[in-house]
């Protein structure tokens, strides 16, 4: 009976089924990466902080792996050129277990008295390797799910992918605050760190497992040979753009901005406040998950109202946050502190990325302007992490001298008032150039897919664009054009 089907209807039968199996692996995979993630990107700073980190160290564990990480992220679009993205994309999340991994054994010679003095100085090393994967992976996984998933089924699919990382990486993160909390009060904050580590070591290696057993649509004359040197041309080009280069620097100044007092939140809450690691877990929560649950009032507020307006209120709210991070050190104020840090953030995420869409010109590659933007943010990160290091080293002298006028409650409030200021100073310059852009036919809520990548309790959620599908007006033609050739089929037969 097999023999009597068509073999057009066994082939197209046969690619359904491979496309629902792949994506059923791409659903497991998020499951399986968000361990990692969750892991890595919020625990990292308290690992650095239980290695006795110095300031300058804390600066350089921000600001050194950002920059490695937006030169690869360009070099690994290029090198796409040469080497199949399936095998590149495994490849390089493979090696990313083995780095995460090296974290644990890490953790481990920190057993006891052997710490060593080493020590921070091998984990900025495996931090560098850590970005420098993620930022290799993430242009050729999203050029390969934007080519994977049918055009209707994007929306809804990266909506339910993203909850999914949402749910395990809360789950991780809550279950890695109460282990290490448990350890803690042990004296055994190493076995803490090092299942940790290891359990996001073991969440990449199966999310490897999964990209490995995953479908490339990819065909072989997809490679060309672009040069390196092309992308750098295209960055200079982008960037004569006035509209673009004041939002590009607006963006990327806020983050520097903001990575000069990132890493000492954690210094703050687990050295001064004596937080448990559970309860710095559930603080970070805080402001996660109200991220999270704001990005939809947000975007049908920007739907209604335009980005720009967006725009200006989280921005404005943004240079708040470290001031009220002073105004008491009580748990459940603090608390409330990450709820209104969360609003801010979702706005200013959700609107910064819309606004990136109404500005680029016509006809002009999404993809390279978001990566550019990316690019210049973690170029301004490098210099904020380095400058928040070396405030952070000398703020107990810049205290002492200032006694007489203020005495603040920690010597990391020089670090928060600084911080405040320079986004305060970035609001008031940048924002008056930022015009509400002419807007374009918006897309539909199908045709503009962003992802939740990865969040941060204190730099927001990080939305990764994957596809701008074609226009309306296409789709309709398209449409029409199926619709009168099933018709004209029809009647053959007849």
């Amino acid at each position: 009976m097999h023999s009597l089907i068509p073999a057009t209807e066994t082939s197209i039968q046969d690619k359904k089924l491979i496309l629902r199996r792949t994506l059923r692996y791409s659903q497991q995979e998020a499951v399986a990466s968000a361990t990692m993630t969750g892991t890595s990107d919020n625990f990292l700073n308290a690992f650095a902080i239980y290695l006795q980190a110095t300031a300058m160290q804390l600066g350089w564990l921000t600001a050194i792996p950002q920059l490695f990480g937006a030169v690869s992220q360009i070099i690994s679009v290029w090198l796409g050129n040469h080497v199949r993205r399936k095998p590149l994309v495994v490849t390089t999340a493979f090696l990313q277990s083995f780095i995460v991994a090296g974290m644990a054994t890490l953790a481990l010679t920190a057993a006891g008295d052997r710490l060593q003095d080493t020590s921070m100085n091998w984990l900025i090393v495996l931090a560098v390797g850590y970005f420098t994967c993620l930022n290799c992976i993430q242009p050729h996984w999203r050029a390969w799910m934007g080519g994977l998933v049918p055009q209707p089924r994007r929306g809804v699919f990266f909506a339910a992918r993203s909850r999914l990382t949402m749910a395990a990486s809360l789950l991780v993160f809550v279950a890695g605050g109460t282990v290490l909390s448990v350890t803690d009060s042990s004296n055994n904050t190493w076995l803490g760190f090092a299942l940790l580590f290891g359990m996001a070591a073991t969440g990449r290696m199966i999310s490897s497992i999964l990209l490995w057993r995953m479908h490339d649509p990819e065909p072989e004359s997809a490679q060309n040979s672009m040069r390196l040197l092309d992308s750098w041309r295209h960055v200079r080009e982008s960037l004569k753009d006035s509209s673009f280069r004041h939002y590009s620097f607006f963006v990327a100044s806020t983050q520097g901005a903001v990575a000069l007092s990132a890493p000492f939140f954690a210094v703050y809450m687990l050295r001064d406040l004596e937080f448990t690691y559970l309860q710095f877990s559930l603080n970070a929560i805080a402001s996660i998950g109200t991220q999270f649950v704001m990005l939809q009032f947000w975007g049908k507020f920007s739907d209604r109202f335009g980005n720009h307006l967006v725009m200006m209120v989280s921005s404005c709210m943004i240079p708040l946050i470290p001031l009220l991070w002073m105004v008491s050190p009580d748990y459940n104020y603090l608390l409330f502190v990450q709820v209104v840090s969360g609003i801010s953030w979702s706005g200013f995420t959700l609107s910064t990325a819309n606004y990136l869409y109404d500005i680029r010109p016509h006809q002009t590659n999404f993809a390279l302007y978001a990566a550019i933007q990316s690019g210049t943010s973690a170029l301004m990160v490098f210099c904020g992490g380095l400058l928040g290091g070396y405030l952070a080293r000398h703020a107990p002298e810049i205290a002492a001298n200032i006694s007489d006028f203020w005495q603040p409650g920690s010597d990391l409030f020089i670090v928060f008032v600084t911080t405040a200021v320079l986004r305060m100073m970035v609001v008031a310059f940048f924002v008056p150039k930022l015009k509400e852009p002419k807007i374009r036919r918006r897309p539909r809520i199908l045709e503009l897919i962003f992802r939740v990548a990865r969040f941060n309790a204190i730099s927001g959620v990080t939305l990764d664009w994957v596809s701008v599908a074609k226009k309306a007006r296409a789709t309709k033609k398209a449409r029409a054009i199926n619709k009168e050739a099933a018709s004209s089929a029809a009647d053959d037969e007849e």
